[in-house]
């Protein structure tokens, strides 16, 4: 890919990228939010088109004027989020859209069935096809993604965050899976932000930086920290330094819960857990275990069918998220579009959501403007949230990182006793995630008790001081985060034994 130039409107999102991949390797994107990753990738599959700039396959100009003339040219892509109709078998979902022309051509399901299982074991996928995807693992839906694409024939996939919701044993299945395809002559491309896969899986990694090419490396011939300096243009510390802590007495202490679902299923399922002043408590689990639902009752928004949860002594559950908030508890939540912000207000609306019924923001119902703008100004002055002086700004228009900032300063201007920081670094690059790091961590030293929820298990074992895991609505382990193994970790995650 040559000089490709993509715009939105009056933003450039790429200014003459270039990539070059051999055949045969396995490739890493990296850089940082917004830096223009998918935007090139989405270019290569057809879903933009460039406003300048050539690609070319083996020596050849191609115009890629949509995904379907991706897949005929041997480029497939395996999204972030999959694309998946849960009710259908692997088979059925493989086969989704490859069907033929022919209106009333006859599914040939036995045949596609035997070459689906004679692809799965030449790249050891070992997937059943005949399971239903709502019954099968996030890393073996992973694989029917990854299947798909092998199954129309592609010879370059493309990867966007692949291990963003695998446990360490699907992480290293995984790099296996794809070390296969290229022994197979398969090319890859992974988009990814964790520097520790990219030594472990790729041959060479691409780095761009605000739309532009910054280097590309023999991802052999450097460490991670300076991976870490090419992306965000400056030294970075991957792990946040932080002091042994030194516990206090109980602020959130949870017993015997049980809470059900949406649907009525009970997912969280006699849950103990308590967090003490002045330490960080992981609690490391995969995707749907209960954790979303466990943080809800904390917050008063989904009511428990058992058990009680105590702030600083005081009964919480099944009372309302303002009493929740008034008792000392903050939330950084999952998804901070959906959840922590409301997009079309500003950026000084967003920093008062949880306030602005109270002095000095509002006084006898009406609000206080200046007083809210002031405030904002401090808090994008004191988090370093960018663009400075973004107050009025709609907040959608901020980056991740700086939305997630508008939620981190909301949240701990609130001077919680109990701070709950739920996938806080999700989807943030390098620079964003140290940031967040320390706050956490500033957090503790001041006194505050921190239960941080993630799905990354580097990022528990490097902030926690005590590690909670969390299988099947109750927590299965207690260990402390000093010197903690990160494979018996990730059994117990997937149901193992203690």
């Amino acid at each position: 890919m040559k000089g490709i130039v993509k715009r939105f409107g009056g933003f450039t999102a790429l200014d003459g990228a270039e990539l070059t991949v051999q055949k045969g390797s396995i490739h890493a994107l990296l850089g940082e939010n917004g830096a223009g990753k998918s935007t090139l990738m989405n270019i290569l599959y057809g879903l933009y088109q460039a406003d300048e700039g050539t690609v070319q396959i083996d020596g050849e100009p191609v115009e890629i004027k949509n995904p379907g003339v991706a897949i005929a040219k041997g480029i497939g892509m395996v999204h972030q989020h999959f694309m998946l109709v849960e009710p259908f078998t692997v088979t059925q979902n493989i086969i989704l859209g490859s069907e033929g022309a022919a209106s009333f051509a006859p599914l040939r399901f036995a045949e596609a069935r035997e070459k689906i299982q004679a692809l799965s074991r030449r790249y050891g996928l070992l997937v059943d096809p005949d399971a239903r995807i709502e019954d099968i693992s996030v890393g073996m839906q992973q694989r029917v993604e990854i299947l798909k694409a092998l199954y129309r024939g592609v010879d370059l996939l493309i990867l966007d965050e692949p291990t963003a919701v695998l446990t360490p044993q699907e992480i290293h299945e995984l790099i296996g899976i794809l070390r296969s395809l290229t022994k197979d002559g398969k090319t890859v491309i992974i988009i990814t932000h964790k520097l520790g896969e990219i030594r472990q899986s790729a041959d060479c990694c691409t780095v761009i930086r605000r739309g532009r090419t910054v280097d590309t490396v023999e991802v052999k011939s450097v460490d991670e920290k300076s991976l870490a300096a090419l992306m965000v243009g400056r030294e970075v510390n991957l792990k946040v330094p932080k002091e042994k802590a030194v516990p206090g007495e109980p602020v959130l202490e949870i017993e015997d819960l049980r809470v059900r679902d949406a649907r009525g299923i009970e997912k969280v399922k006699g849950l103990s857990l308590n967090v003490r002043r002045g330490e960080i408590v992981g609690v490391a689990g995969i995707d749907g275990n209960g954790q979303s639902e466990l943080v809800e009752a904390i917050m008063s928004l989904r009511r428990t069918e058992h058990g009680r949860i105590q702030v600083n002594g005081a009964e919480i559950q099944n009372t309302s998220p303002r009493t929740a908030i008034r008792s000392g508890v903050a939330a950084i939540p999952e998804d901070r579009q959906k959840h922590g912000l409301v997009l079309d207000f500003t950026v000084a609306e967003n920093s008062v959501l949880e306030n602005y019924g109270r002095e000095p923001f509002s006084k006898r119902g009406i609000l206080n403007r200046k007083k809210i703008e002031s405030f904002c100004g401090d808090l994008i002055s004191r988090f370093d949230i960018r663009p400075a002086g973004c107050e009025h700004a709609p907040v959608r228009g901020l980056s991740g990182g700086n939305q997630q900032k508008v939620i981190l300063a909301r949240e701990i201007t609130n001077d919680p006793d109990l701070l709950i920081a739920v996938q806080p670094t999700r989807g943030l690059d390098v620079g964003a995630i140290e940031y967040v790091h320390r706050e956490l961590v500033r957090e503790r030293d001041s006194g505050k008790a921190v239960l941080l929820i993630s799905l990354e298990l580097d990022e528990v074992l490097d902030l926690s001081d005590r590690i909670a895991v969390i299988y099947d609505g109750a927590i299965v382990g207690e260990l402390d985060a000093e010197g903690a193994d990160q494979n018996r970790i990730g059994l117990m995650m997937a149901g193992g034994a203690k």
